[in-house]
């Protein structure tokens, strides 16, 4: 069993690490003549270097604080306002009262935990009351909760806009823009008065036939049987979810860094030599990338089997095939919820074209009710990331949300 082995392998390893971290403190904690020896920095380097050769399973903590609203710092804490085992809805809120568009961001359920999103949120509030997907890391869910497949996730989608209620705006990132699609069109045909106000769907597979990556290539290359036979594993006796069946992180971690080996390499490289250099900045900035990026969960067997099969090697959104309980999923029937897609030029992950397919498929929303954003320069961590997401993406996202309220809202609010 492969993650028995991975488990065993960490359990070697703890006393090695720790003792690397105490090591590294002691170091660091020299005398100031310390920092004119070489050898000795090269030393305390080394030792965080080791220390840092584990992953995380546990959820890093948003860290949010504050935000400015109207010019003013506010605070902000986190309120869980509806729970299933699976996830948490969690609001960001604000110590002021004010009148902001509503948002519900869905994280994506692919190995990383919702805090990847924490530049995101960060951006978003202080123009938005901001709802976020809060996962749980499934080797931590008992089996009496039973699975989690596709429809529960649209479920899950669905519950939570039931919810917030009528006048709510989502965000999808990557993954979840297929389920949150899905969610919608069902609760349009339903006449369902929380269906929101509109969509915001960032790269995310639509349809994978358009400019496959090597993402997608890897997903079509083999029989569903492969990935279950060579990926899907039980959770050790340890855990509470004991014995459930998953695609466990560790391998979604591991796939995803050989994808770009020569990248991460290099940037732990990097981070010896800055710390080698005392170059404090530079390697923070490494550290919180990578302390974020090697926090892993676990994800429900059932869940990515189904979503391999349907996303990605039948296309079954794209050719009016996919269902959920029985029910066949027909994006036309939306109506009412502007859609929003935004892709990167140089997305590795979603290409091109992927995210864009939702147009189509939503034929019956009217002309002005459609927008594309293609973001020139940028790859998929930097739709919803960093410098450009902030500058370039955001501002498309936020005149969509406010020229789409019902009643629209005004500029300054």
């Amino acid at each position: 069993m492969i993650y028995q082995a991975y488990q065993t392998q960490v359990d070697f390893m703890a006393p090695l690490r720790y003792l690397a971290t105490a090591a590294d403190g002691v170091l660091k904690a020299a005398p100031p003549w310390f920092g004119e020896h070489a050898m000795l920095r090269g030393m305390a380097a080394g030792c965080e270097m080791f220390a840092r050769t584990g992953i995380s399973h546990s959820r890093p903590p948003f860290g949010i604080d504050t935000a400015i609203v109207g010019g003013q710092k506010v605070a902000v804490t986190e309120e869980v306002t509806e729970r299933t085992p699976f996830c948490s809805l969690l609001h960001f809120k604000k110590d002021v009262f004010v009148e902001q568009p509503r948002v519900l961001v869905v994280a994506p359920l692919s190995g990383h935990f919702a805090t990847l999103l924490r530049g995101t949120v960060r951006t978003l509030l202080p123009d938005h009351d901001v709802w976020i997907t809060d996962w749980e890391n499934v080797r931590n869910v008992p089996l009496k909760h039973g699975g989690f497949d596709l429809g529960s996730f649209v479920e899950h989608v669905v519950g939570f806009l039931r919810a917030l209620g009528p006048g709510i705006h989502v965000i999808a990132v990557c993954q979840p823009t297929v389920p949150v699609i899905a969610a919608i069109s069902l609760m349009a045909e339903a006449g369902d008065p929380a269906q929101p106000d509109s969509m915001t769907l960032i790269g995310g597979p639509i349809d994978t036939r358009a400019s496959p990556t090597r993402v997608n290539e890897l997903a079509t290359s083999r029989p569903l049987q492969w990935f279950e036979n060579n990926v899907i594993d039980r959770v050790p006796l340890r855990y509470s979810g004991a014995f459930r069946r998953v695609y466990p992180g560790f391998l979604q971690l591991a796939g995803f860094m050989t994808m770009n080996l020569d990248r991460h390499v290099n940037a732990h490289v990097d981070l010896f030599h800055h710390l080698v250099e005392g170059d404090g900045e530079s390697a923070e900035a490494t550290r919180k990338f990578y302390d974020e990026y090697t926090a892993v969960m676990d994800l429900p067997a059932e869940f990515y089997l189904q979503t391999i099969r349907e996303v990605f090697q039948e296309h079954a959104l794209p050719m009016g095939r996919l269902k959920i309980d029985s029910c066949r999923i027909d994006p036309s029937a939306i109506e009412r919820t502007a859609l929003l897609t935004i892709e990167g030029e140089n997305d590795d992950i979603c290409g091109v074209g992927q995210t864009a397919a939702a147009h189509a498929l939503c034929s019956g929303l009217l002309a002005g009710k459609h927008c594309h954003h293609l973001q020139p320069g940028v790859g998929h961590y930097g739709l919803f990331n960093g410098r450009r997401w902030s500058t370039e993406i955001y501002p498309v996202i936020r005149r969509h949300i406010r020229e789409n309220a019902f009643p629209p809202a005004r500029a300054g609010r």
